[in-house]
């Protein structure tokens, strides 16, 4: 059997941290000078309004600039860093790069020689990842020599954990992202997820773990700073360790079973090395889920059950939801909170994704999002209908509609989508561990 070495390093400081993580894990050792190296970092999500609580949510640019300091020691002077950060206007140019300037990419490119690009303002190239799939990865990626992939480690409320396999959906164009969330109950997210890494070239993973996020992937999980690294050559090892540190067992998180599977790799660990931190010093429970409650009064979020909201049926989100609905799911939520005035709704249902069927009984149905008025428009349980039909929806519709409900949101949450952010960024304010500087290119 194989062993895969596998690095757990404790973060305690600039550089050195990250070389005996990359050391330890023989992460570089084999890279010649001439290789042309892409680094995938994870900037799931940026606002220009406000100053980011990118804690636990991006990729620090303390360990890029430090990967990229070896990958120069090493004689590698073809360095490429790419990523596709979500927007809700997909043809947003702006917040990527006020997010690389922010983040000190300019800096690194003019003291280091390196590129750097949104990917959608790159070609694309279509990859057969079998099975039947065709997705358009970034062809900077692709044709690279080598990957290294710089996921944050965190939770993800739909695939579990989000670490180095998840991180690479983020090279994908958006119609891919959104066929990853297919409403096929075989070839899923978590089938779609596992198979990625058919279409990379060599990579090598470094888990970001200086800070996690439970309940992620975005700003409104929990931050902890946890000072670790997690390096591995082989993706799926470093991802096993991944979910275990953050207490997860790996036969419960099922894009890493369906790849364990393809590559007949056992989940226990049993072939992996670990170098380093023993995983039971450094593992802590990170919860993924939202809990929804199902009442004689509707199905909804907890929180808004336990509020007494009545007259509601707002199910629970599923795999087919894909990110740009689920960007605004938070807010339409926290809209209909701000909403409630104590008397029950006319039996109103809201649908999402690509799945959910309509409910008989109900009075007044709204399909949020282009799939599910595609999926439902027709259905006979529907007494009364509001599409909001975008892809992504458009903020004024969804006010549209609830207001057509009877659910007189106010408005002018919408119109400040860009500043929700930093009602988050509140929690940590005046912590010191919580530090800028991991986050600043000197």
């Amino acid at each position: 059997m194989s062993t895969y070495r596998t690095a757990i390093m404790r973060y305690e400081g600039p550089l050195d941290s990250v070389r005996k993580a990359i050391d330890a894990s023989g992460g570089l050792s084999h890279l010649s000078t001439g290789a042309k190296v892409c680094i995938k970092p994870n900037i799931v999500f940026w606002s220009r309004s406000v100053p980011f609580p990118k804690w636990g949510v991006i990729t620090t640019s303390r360990v890029v600039e430090d990967v990229v300091v070896l990958l120069k020691e090493r004689g590698i002077d073809d360095i490429t860093i790419v990523e596709g950060t979500v927007t809700m206007d997909p043809k947003d140019r702006a917040t990527p790069a006020h997010a690389f300037q922010s983040l000190g990419y300019e800096k690194l490119r003019d003291r280091y020689g390196i590129k750097y690009y949104s990917i959608f303002e790159r070609p694309f190239r279509k990859m057969d990842i079998g099975e039947d799939i065709v997705l358009n990865f970034n062809k900077d990626a692709v044709e690279s020599d080598f990957i290294i992939d710089l996921p944050v480690l965190k939770t993800h409320n739909q695939t579990k954990v989000s670490l180095g396999i998840k991180n690479l959906k983020g090279l994908l164009d958006i119609n891919s992202r959104k066929k990853c969330h297919s409403a096929d109950p075989v070839k899923d997210l978590n089938f779609m997820v596992s198979r990625l890494p058919v279409a990379m070239p060599p990579i090598f993973t470094l888990i970001d773990g200086i800070y996690s996020n439970e309940r992620g992937p975005s700003f409104d999980g929990k931050i902890r700073r946890k000072n670790l690294l997690i390096a591995s050559n082989d993706v799926l090892s470093a991802d096993l360790v991944g979910a275990k540190v953050l207490g997860f067992d790996p036969a419960d998180v099922p894009h890493l079973v369906h790849a364990a599977g393809r590559q007949r790799r056992p989940l226990d660990l049993s072939d992996i090395e670990i170098i380093g931190e023993k995983i039971d010093d450094v593992s802590s429970p990170h919860g993924y889920d939202f809990a929804y409650s199902e009442t004689e009064n509707g199905i909804m979020p907890l929180p808004l059950a336990r509020q007494g909201i009545k007259g509601l049926a707002y199910h629970k989100y599923d795999l087919s939801m894909c990110t740009y609905c689920s960007g605004l799911n938070g807010l339409v939520l926290t809209a209909i909170r701000g909403a409630w005035q104590g008397k029950p709704w006319d039996r109103v249902e809201i649908l999402t994704g690509k799945k959910m069927k309509p409910t008989a009984g109900m009075n007044k149905t709204i399909l949020l999002g282009k799939c599910m008025h595609q999926a439902n428009k027709d259905d006979p349980n529907i007494k009364e209908l509001f599409a909001v039909k975008g892809c992504p929806p458009k903020a004024e519709d969804i006010v549209k509609a609830l207001h057509w409900a009877g659910i007189e949101v106010n408005a002018s949450l919408f119109d400040q989508i860009d500043q929700l952010p930093g009602f988050f960024m509140q929690r940590y304010e005046n912590k010191p561990q919580y530090e800028e500087a991991h986050f600043t290119i000197l």
